[in-house]
């Protein structure tokens, strides 16, 4: 017998689980008698879910750029799973390369498509198998750049775009085996994402010639400003991971929440799931788009 069907009769598999969302999203689960499966980027991380969750959380170290690693990895979470099959991905992991197009390495911008966008179409070809056995749920995190573009931020919108419409072309071809995909889009939150970002930024504007600074220093500073600031103000990674889990409960018919736990004390805010969901989409981002659109 597989150890998820040993457990609970409920299995799942979160990319970039290691940190930030896609942590938060695999201890949810695993509160809720998920056993969870997941990749990430260091072996301390690893520990650390498995510790963080009594066991229930199963991480392995994976470069999902490389196919070779990926189905390596698969194969072990398949002989895990056994004959239950596999009933919840959640594609999280992602990268963020900003800066202005004209000056940023085209191998930065193919590295972070090779993330956001090939290494995430790896695993869900992957675990097809796995998913078509249980019958089971793709949801692929996306972010509100990917329908607001912003300027210095265009390999991150533009590769969550593509994957929203691969996202949408899944939809349709899985259909017929009893495979639901969903796109849940998030606002800013207030994970390890700010300190990665404001690394990137910073990174970027130290990179820039004195040329490029002529060109883009001023606009680029602000757009970095703005978005650092908002970051930080913007919704917790605990209650981002809520409401994604709440609404796949939801949507699943699963309704029996510990509402003292710490999930569960969020739950009232909760919201709707349609197939295109953005959460925390407020007025700080339109904001910022407007305001970068109308800077020149």
């Amino acid at each position: 017998m597989s150890l998820a069907s040993k457990k609970s009769g409920q299995s799942a598999v979160v990319t970039g689980a290691g940190s930030g969302l896609g942590r938060d999203i695999a201890l949810g689960l695993a509160a809720r008698s998920y056993i969870v499966f997941g990749t990430a980027f260091a072996a301390v991380e690893v520990q650390d879910l498995k510790q963080a969750s009594g066991g229930r959380v199963s991480l392995t170290v994976c470069d999902i750029t490389n196919e070779q690693a990926v189905r390596a990895w698969v194969a072990s979470v398949s002989d895990a799973l056994g004959a239950t099959g596999l009933d919840l991905l959640v594609n999280n992991a992602g990268i963020l390369t900003p800066g202005p197009l004209e000056i940023l390495p085209l191998d930065a911008v193919r590295h972070e498509f090779e993330v956001n966008v090939f290494g995430a179409l790896s695993v869900m070809n992957a675990l097809l198998p796995a998913l078509r056995v249980a019958r089971g749920r793709i949801v692929q995190i996306s972010t509100w750049t990917a329908s607001l573009p912003l300027p210095f931020n265009g390999p991150s919108g533009a590769s969550k775009a593509a994957m929203e419409v691969f996202a949408a072309v899944y939809r349709a071809e899985l259909k017929p085996f009893g495979i639901d995909v969903v796109v849940l889009a998030a606002g800013n939150m207030r994970t390890g994402g700010p300190a990665k970002t404001a690394t990137a930024l910073a990174r970027t504007a130290e990179q820039m010639t004195a040329q490029e600074r002529d060109l883009y220093g001023r606009a680029f500073d602000t757009f970095a400003a703005k978005l650092n600031s908002m970051q930080g103000s913007g919704l917790a990674s605990v209650e981002a991971a809520v409401r994604v889990i709440t609404d796949l409960m939801r949507v699943v018919g699963i309704d029996s929440y510990d509402h003292e736990a710490p999930f569960g004390r969020l739950l009232q805010d909760a919201l709707a799931l349609p197939i295109w969901h953005h959460f925390n989409l407020g007025r700080g981002q339109r904001y910022l788009a407007s305001e970068m659109l109308q800077k020149r």
